[in-house]
């Protein structure tokens, strides 16, 4: 049976939500994370293309599912360089539940490749790297992991990412829609993360690397093909796309089509939204960093500094004066 969580999934229904679970007899821990709202707002603010939309839209799902382990302080980032009509993706999530984000994008790129057809999620990355950064406070330290991009998607990067650094046994799905109603259309993502942590193990994983999911205490096995994580990846694999973003099915529900057999255990869930770090303030501190020359050099037409948000596209303006040495 599935156990029900101990409160309400979300205040605002089924959407912009992170639920962990557990399926106990396959040693398996996971998360789901289904984004409305705010992965609409941040995907219509800058009008992308809709292929853009999409992988930014999987970027945000996939940070989701990695940040959301984190405690209730610290930050987690991911950021891909690359040399792709979209050469830049950075998701920005602050615990417990902010996320911000935004792509560059080469627009002639991105058309030439429209028209050879190559606007799969590798296609649009092309070759470079993945980076995840995880700060979890000034007490302890940074960790920073990065995995090559070379001719695949986000999905099959955070794979060799968990294979080569982590070393957990880890099943990632992640998938996003434009939802189109008589309100409007809007964009929606889903993700599933999947991991294999059994209790009782003989291998190790290393020692200065973030433990994910793991309960404490527990070592983690890469087997070379486990009975137990075998049918969990066989259960999971078998999710569609529309179920990972479909409004009318809740994670509990989802969880129940795939693991009811076993038994699945659902625990407390955490909201998301969006929300950008951006202020006035942070902004001030960012320009007193420049030289005064740097700083006349971004004075406009009208006299004054301006400064737009790459997140959020806040645009703020500031008087130059301010920055000079008070005599």
């Amino acid at each position: 049976m599935m156990a029900a969580p101990s409160r309400p999934v979300s205040d605002r229904g089924l959407d912009d939500v992170s639920i962990p679970f557990a399926v106990e007899p396959l040693d398996v821990r996971g998360r789901v994370v289904r984004l409305g709202p705010s992965v609409d707002a941040i995907l219509s603010r800058h009008g992308y293309p809709a292929p853009v939309a999409r992988l930014l839209g999987e970027a945000a799902a996939l940070t989701v599912l990695l940040g959301s382990s984190l405690k209730m302080e610290g930050r987690f980032q991911l950021q891909t360089r690359s040399n792709g009509p979209v050469d830049m993706l950075v998701v920005d999530f602050d615990a417990p539940d902010r996320i911000r984000a935004f792509a560059r994008f080469d627009a002639a790129l991105l058309a030439q490749a429209q028209a050879q057809g190559g606007i799969t999620p590798a296609a649009l990355l092309g070759s470079g790297h993945l980076a995840f950064t995880i700060e979890q406070g000034e007490a302890m330290s940074r960790y920073h992991g990065v995995v090559a991009l070379a001719g695949q998607g986000l999905e099959e990067a955070a794979h060799e990412y968990f294979r080569q650094s982590e070393q957990i046994p880890t099943l990632v799905r992640l998938a996003v829609a434009e939802s189109v109603t008589g309100a409007g259309a809007h964009w929606r993502a889903g993700g599933l993360m999947l991991q294999f942590l059994p209790e009782a193990s003989d291998g190790r994983r290393p020692p200065d690397l973030p433990p994910g999911d793991a309960p404490e205490g527990v070592e983690i096995t890469q087997p070379a093909e486990d009975e137990a994580w075998a049918e969990a990846r066989a259960l999971a694999g078998t999710v569609e796309d529309h179920e990972l973003v479909d409004p009318l099915l809740s994670s509990e529900g989802l969880l129940y089509r795939l693991f009811h057999e076993r038994g699945v255990t659902v625990f407390q869930p955490r909201a998301i939204r969006e929300a950008c770090r951006c202020s006035d303030l942070r902004i001030r501190d960012m320009l007193r960093q420049f030289t005064p020359q740097e700083r006349r050099d971004m004075i406009g037409d009208d006299g004054s500094i301006g400064v737009t948000c790459k997140f959020c596209s806040t645009h703020r303006d500031f008087d130059p004066v301010e920055f000079e040495p008070q005599a």
